[in-house]
């Protein structure tokens, strides 16, 4: 049995980062490199490993894992809490950089995206070539090392960036699919969790080759309408599109107090500091956003926002600091106690042809020294270069 499904021949990449949230925290902390690095929490909390490093991996920790569980395994190890928004964000750059070669993008997690570049090919070569140059890309921007897959479709492509980790790049052609799922086990493929493969295993069938082999008719008697999707996909069949996602609508930087704040100057230190962290990700995706939005919340989860747009769309600081403060003054603070405070930049628009500015000396300086700071502090971390106005200087 052929399905329709395999008659135009799709070229489609499955990316997946290596070791996502473990591999951040080691490049931000060069102490880290070559450690074994466990996120997830404290080994003393109840909480499951959300990631581990290749060096924590040689011991049998993986994703899943009771913490608890991973300290045995691994003491030596080190132990960090989950930092969900800076992977969100560094997540976000590597999308941008997907979209460079394709609209049609497919976030399924924050560490593994799929790419549809059929129609791409006549600009940026061969879907194989695309797979490294978009892993280069990432390489050298986000300083991450990712997997890719390269296969007629999102099964094969997902099957085939899990292959070879980290930093791999497998590539299965028409011609190869019958060996290339042959010896691999039913686990493999989607949806066959225990109870599927439970059953599939009382059949006798281990693996890819041996479920391939039975007849279309048994399997549907056995699993209804998802016998055909296994049969299908035991032979390498997948018709399922990829779904491409839209662009990001704003960033923001939020910071929740340990202990409600009362002090409007240390709210505006913070602000400065999240400003900062606003326009590095946005020049880190290549746009520029017309409106800052402030929000705050009382210690009585109160909440209000305030938002005013700017002359024009900009990615600087010197531009959404003084507009994020005119917002914070309009928010009536006497008396109350901060419990969280925010900054977003809205109205982003992605690589607009920039107006010139008939006196750019000022403009121009502050840009290049707002990008000369990105590149110092994403090699150094974030406390390399630091505003004077956001230091405290409190004597002791």
């Amino acid at each position: 049995m052929v399905s329709s499904t395999v008659a135009r021949v799709r070229k489609i990449i499955h990316l997946d980062m290596d070791a996502f949230y473990a591999s951040v925290e080691q490049r931000d902390n060069p102490a880290l490199r070559g450690r074994p690095v466990i996120v997830g929490g404290h080994p003393e909390a109840r909480g499951v490993v959300a990631a581990a490093s290749y060096e924590a991996r040689k011991f049998g920790v993986h994703s899943a894992m009771p913490v608890s569980k991973a300290r045995v395994l691994c003491p030596d190890a080190v132990f960090l809490a989950t930092n969900m928004e800076k992977y969100h964000q560094v997540s976000q750059v590597i999308s941008l950089i997907l979209n460079r070669f394709t609209p049609l993008v497919e976030q399924i997690a924050l560490d593994e995206s799929f790419l549809d570049v059929t129609g791409s090919e006549r600009v940026f070569g061969p879907a194989v070539e695309i797979a490294k140059a978009a892993k280069k890309q990432i390489k050298e921007e986000v300083k991450l090392t990712a997997s890719a897959g390269v296969a007629a479709n999102k099964f094969l492509a997902k099957l085939a960036s899990d292959l070879r980790k980290p930093d791999g790049l497998v590539v299965v052609e028409p011609n190869e699919v019958e060996s290339f799922l042959r010896d691999l086990p039913v686990s493999k493929i989607w949806g066959v969790g225990k109870v599927t493969g439970g059953r599939l295993k009382d059949m006798g069938i281990r693996t890819i080759s041996e479920l391939s082999r039975r007849p279309v008719g048994e399997l549907q008697a056995r699993f209804g309408k998802a016998g055909l999707r296994l049969f299908e996909l035991a032979h390498g069949i997948d018709g399922e599109p990829v779904k491409p996602e839209g662009l990001p609508k704003s960033i923001g930087q939020e910071e929740t107090f340990a202990r409600d704040l009362d002090d409007a100057e240390a709210l505006k230190k913070v602000i400065i500091k999240q400003c900062e962290r606003v326009v590095r990700r946005a020049r880190a995706i290549a746009c520029k956003g017309g409106t800052v939005v402030v929000k705050v919340r009382f210690g009585n989860f109160t909440t209000v926002t305030r938002r005013g747009p700017l002359p024009e769309a900009t990615d600087r600081v010197q531009d959404i600091y003084p507009e994020a403060i005119k917002q914070l003054n309009r928010v009536e603070l006497s008396g109350k106690k901060v419990r969280l405070i925010g900054v977003s930049l809205t109205g982003l628009i992605f690589s607009q042809p920039e107006q010139l500015c008939l006196f750019p000396g000022r403009t121009g300086r502050w840009s290049r020294a707002e990008q000369a700071l990105d590149k110092i502090r994403e090699r150094f971390g974030d406390q390399a270069l630091v505003r004077a106005s956001t230091l405290d200087t409190d004597e002791d």
